[in-house]
């Protein structure tokens, strides 16, 4: 299933609604639809809510979309809502740097230094209030940084509760998975000696445009991630290619930190990035980016320059 928040109508409205999303079909309010399909009065009206009622909340979302996709007239067409970041007001950002080999290498050569990869997942986080949805602004505080760089993951959203989660167990505490840009100021990253600053600012985190559920998206190694700025594709991988796997990361994040439903966590991004790149192409105002990870769909964004 693919899951996603949001309003109808150009989004400028009080509150979002949670939707299943089907391409041939549409939009389609899952609380308000499990009401009259399945009976159930009191179905969590947010994301975050679904994914903690767990499997008795799928099972019924399951029901009510078998019974919807016969009702055409019960279905919004995407066209016709405004899609929100899935979990706007979720738990925590986690993210993984440094997690593909030839990312790495690329790092390295911009730095003049050579390339060491890590032993075991390397994690920093992000805050929530860098979170921002499909279609909205990137923002270029040129006072802060110019040098402005975009970073596709895969992005795991955890399911169940789980502390010291053992990889033969991680899989089953993953509700799902969605597509992230680790926006990136490469200039802050070099000044402060760490990632947080330089990837923690004010819409750091495009997520979306939709939750695929785990059961749906299947292995992550067989699936491909793409990045194209203006149209020109700038990143191009397979998730099979990461250090870690999801269930590794999963296993080292959970040693001695709870981790809840809701939260999320970036694995990592490929090779491709401005900072590696021949001239160093940072993003800049106007700029759309647009990434894709198979399976889930295209999260895109605009970058807008301030000031």
């Amino acid at each position: 299933m693919k899951l996603v928040s949001y309003q109808t109508g150009d989004g400028t409205g009080d509150g979002s609604v949670l939707g299943l999303w089907e391409d041939d079909f549409g939009v389609l309010d899952l609380a308000g639809q499990a009401a009259g399909l399945a009976g159930v009065s009191d179905f969590p009206s947010s994301l975050l809510a679904f994914i903690e009622a767990g499997l008795p909340a799928i099972a019924i979302a399951r029901s009510v979309l078998a019974q919807a996709r016969s009702r055409p007239a019960l279905w919004t067409p995407i066209e016709q809502v405004t899609l929100q970041a899935p979990l706007a007001a979720g738990r925590e950002v986690f993210c993984v740097g440094r997690n593909y080999r030839l990312h790495i290498d690329e790092g390295a050569r911009a730095r003049g230094v050579p390339p060491e990869y890590p032993k075991v997942p390397e994690f920093f986080t992000k805050p929530a209030r860098a979170v921002i949805g499909p279609e909205a602004d990137i923002l270029l505080d040129e006072q802060a940084t110019r040098q402005l760089d975009y970073e596709v993951e895969l992005a795991i959203v955890i399911g169940r509760r789980g502390l010291d989660i053992a990889r033969a167990e991680a899989a089953a505490h993953i509700f799902g998975y969605t597509v992230a840009n680790d926006v990136s100021a490469r200039d802050v990253q070099r000044a402060h000696g760490q990632w947080f600053k330089g990837k923690g600012m004010d819409s750091y985190c495009p997520l979306g445009p939709c939750i695929v559920t785990a059961d749906a998206f299947g292995d992550p190694a067989g699936h491909r991630l793409t990045t194209r700025v203006n149209g020109a594709l700038r990143q191009d991988a397979a998730a099979s290619d990461m250090l870690f796997d999801c269930t590794a990361i999963v296993e080292s994040l959970s040693r001695g930190l709870t981790l809840l439903p809701g939260d999320v966590i970036l694995t990592g991004t490929p090779s491709g990035v401005a900072l590696g790149l021949p001239g160093q192409p940072w993003l800049a105002d106007g700029d759309i980016v647009e990434l894709a990870v198979d399976g889930i769909g295209v999260l895109r964004n605009r970058v807008r320059q301030l000031r």
